[in-house]
């Protein structure tokens, strides 16, 4: 079981570990990963892997089987042996951006508090789907009511609850597509704002910052209708 590093530590730019496996495909496991895996409209980290005979620059990082990351190059140069020490360098710039525009659709969501179809997070832009019934109209309100969430100064923390209790509890996944990261019996939940006056609340398996107002400023950049039901909002960082 490779320990997701990336979760408990997210500020981290580096890490130690040791390679304890190779994959069929030439990915790289490590016993613990400061690279996060792609999943939930989250792209896998990328970065670079040194050791004592080599580098090799990471292209991405996905899961394998049930509890182990893969860190994939970028290219097919020889890896580095199984038991070796390695030091992971991720590429920051991209990670911090990936962490500030998932917290930004999390806020995205409370302002359009609609079932959501689809999603994608990048290091400039992003964007939700929406399954509701009206075209949205006035793109200034939301992207005023957007800027004033952020502007709330919210702290975001997680904390974690069974299986049991999110079955129990259905109105928390706002997610249609993409299911909760559930079958390890516990499931992790962001939250922005505190117990006493939380902004949103719901599972999420993705990075994300310590507070809203590192996200800076967003703008809403574009509003598709893409079907009866489905309603596209796109936003980019302002700077």
């Amino acid at each position: 079981m490779t320990d997701p590093l990336f979760r408990s530590e997210p500020y981290a730019k580096t890490a130690t570990a040791r390679v304890v496996g190779h994959t069929d495909e030439g990915g790289i496991i490590l016993d613990r990963s400061l690279f996060y895996p792609r999943g939930g409209g989250q792209p896998g980290d990328s970065g670079r892997l040194a050791w004592d005979g080599g580098t090799l620059d990471i292209a991405t990082a996905v899961k394998v089987d049930l509890d182990d990351i893969a860190i994939i190059p970028a290219t097919p140069d020889p890896l580095p042996p199984i038991g070796a020490d390695v030091e992971q360098r991720l590429d920051w710039d991209r990670r911090y951006a990936h962490m500030r525009m998932h917290t930004a659709l999390h806020l995205l969501s409370v302002v359009l508090p609609f079932p959501v179809t689809g999603g994608s997070i990048g290091a400039d832009k992003g964007r939700l789907d929406f399954n509701m019934p009206d075209p949205i109209d006035d793109k200034n309100t939301i992207q005023a009511k957007l800027s004033q969430l952020i502007a709330g100064y919210f702290d975001v923390t997680e904390s974690w609850i069974t299986d049991a209790e999110l079955a129990a509890q259905p109105e928390l996944v706002k997610t249609m597509s993409v299911a909760p990261p559930m079958g390890s019996g516990r499931v992790r939940l962001i939250r922005i704002g505190s117990e006493s006056r939380t902004v949103d609340l719901q599972p999420c398996g993705g990075t994300h910052i310590a507070n809203t107002r590192e996200i800076g400023a967003i703008k809403i950049t574009k509003i598709e209708n893409k079907g009866r039901m489905n309603r596209r909002v796109s936003i980019a960082f302002a700077d």
